[in-house]
């Protein structure tokens, strides 16, 4: 069992903020636990920021399971935390519980599931069978079609009102913790003030008890971020820099440096081993073609 588990997660509110991020390979998720990152996520973020997508709807069963096998493998400590897909959980609660545990089997600790009082049976299913999870509200990637699009969340006494039921649920139904995304920092206090289990905010303030953000985005890969994200690198721009440097290294025969490769010390001994090598080819070059 790695070091930090759901309990301890539970365990830190109220005392110790909790970092969250997300890995999608082995590599990234072996630093991010050398790191000491609490909470590493296997997010569906993975359509967009690996595969390309324009949103999350389209990440399968099969990715969630190859990347969190990857992710699993290198973490030691760290939670690892694995999400459910678009209609992976939507159609029954048996078929939840069923993708749920095929997570579990991959690797992942715990599974996060968007939404919270309409998903309060399958929490209460998935905890009873020793799976457990986080809950997510505010904006909700999966239905930003129904919420009109990738947009602040909390501005309505309507929206308000949704997301302090949604984390009640989830805190009632036995979630160890619940993502709020998007949302209003004033409405991201109420809710932490309002329930015993750990919020994780996404662009929703400092008033949570930790805070989640895409690998992708805090160590800048790519130019446009979310505005709520906080750049702690520009590694796209750097990574662009070496590969530059390398392909001109490369066309102007700058590499490889002789420190970079390995010839024979005693060229007399190479050349009769050429001599042979060529004289046994010929010898053996009609049987060779014939084959």
């Amino acid at each position: 069992m790695r070091e930090i588990t759901p309990r301890k997660i539970m365990e830190m509110k109220g005392k110790e903020k909790i970092a969250m991020v997300t890995a999608y390979d082995y590599p990234s998720a072996l630093i991010a636990d050398k790191a000491g990152i609490d909470i590493i996520f296997i997010g569906d973020s993975l359509g967009m920021v690996v595969y390309g997508e324009p949103n999350t709807l389209n990440v399968s069963m099969e990715q969630m399971i190859y990347h969190t096998r990857a992710v699993a493998k290198a973490v030691k400590r760290a939670l690892v935390l694995a999400d459910m897909p678009f209609m992976s959980y939507e159609v029954s609660i048996e078929e939840g519980l069923r993708n749920a545990a095929r997570l579990i089997q991959a690797g992942a600790d715990a599974v996060k599931i968007e939404g919270g009082y309409d998903h309060k049976k399958l929490v209460k299913r998935l905890v009873r069978a020793g799976i457990p999870v986080m809950g997510h509200t505010g904006l909700t990637p999966q239905r930003y079609l129904r919420l009109g699009g990738y947009r602040l969340i909390g501005e309505t006494e309507e929206e308000i009102e949704e997301i302090l039921r949604d984390a009640k649920a989830l805190e009632k139904s036995g979630a160890f913790a619940v993502v709020l995304e998007f949302v209003l920092a004033d409405v991201a206090k109420l809710v932490t003030e309002e329930v015993k289990i750990p919020t994780i905010g996404i662009g929703s303030g400092p008033y949570v008890d930790g805070q989640v953000l895409v690998w992708h985005d805090l160590l800048g890969i790519y130019e446009n971020v979310p505005p709520f994200v906080k750049k702690y690198a520009n590694l796209g721009s750097m990574i662009q820099l070496a590969l530059e440097e390398y392909r001109t290294d490369v066309k102007e025969g700058k590499f490889p440096e002789p420190k970079h490769y390995w010839e024979f010390l005693d060229k007399e001994e190479f050349e009769k081993k050429k001599k042979r090598a060529i004289e046994k080819l010929m010898r053996n070059s009609l049987e060779f073609f014939d084959d």
